[in-house]
């Protein structure tokens, strides 16, 4: 019997798709009868189309766990900092709990490019995960830190946007 080799992919780039194609790696595992977890990081104004997709579908093999406040932009700092923090809890939890084969970190490039997490911890936390659980990263701006240790580093690139033209997000489509 093959041992498994959990894999870290990250999906990065200023360009739309990155938590889409997570989900769909996640429901390519779930229809291969993985235990998959996904904690969303910055996300938290209410669930997306996806999540809400694959939790209705999967409850037993999907758990899905917000742990953002939504639009960091827009928020006092220290809320975005302990929400933050707080899913950087949840998220070590989970790693090591080796109860998954695949957990999706979405948006936790975030967690790194806003100095609320250092990337050595991450990355630390990262070295200490089973070796069989998948890791999937979704984020603009991957340090170069994490994609030197990333199996697979994808880069989403905008070339035509709809915002562009002041279409704003569409219910199934952006979220």
């Amino acid at each position: 019997m093959a041992t498994t080799q959990g894999l870290v992919i990250i999906n990065t780039g200023h360009g739309k798709g990155k938590t889409t194609a997570a989900f769909g790696q996640a429901l390519r595992a779930v229809g291969q009868g993985l235990q998959v977890c996904i904690i969303q990081f910055i996300k938290g104004e209410g669930k997306s189309g996806e999540a809400l997709a694959v939790t209705a579908a999967f409850p037993g093999q999907v758990a899905l766990h917000l742990a953002g406040t939504g639009f960091t932009w827009k928020q006092d700092r220290e809320i975005v900092k302990a929400a933050a923090l707080e899913g950087w809890q949840l998220a070590r939890e989970k790693i090591l709990s080796n109860v998954y084969d695949l957990i999706v970190l979405d948006e936790l490039t975030y967690l790194i490019t806003l100095d609320l997490v250092p990337e050595e911890e991450i990355l630390d936390l990262f070295r200490e995960r089973p070796q069989r659980l998948h890791l999937i990263i979704t984020g603009r701006d991957a340090t170069q830190g994490l994609i030197e240790y990333a199996d697979l580093v994808t880069e989403m690139r905008a070339i035509k946007h709809p915002f562009q033209k002041g279409v704003t997000a569409q219910k199934g489509i952006e979220f």
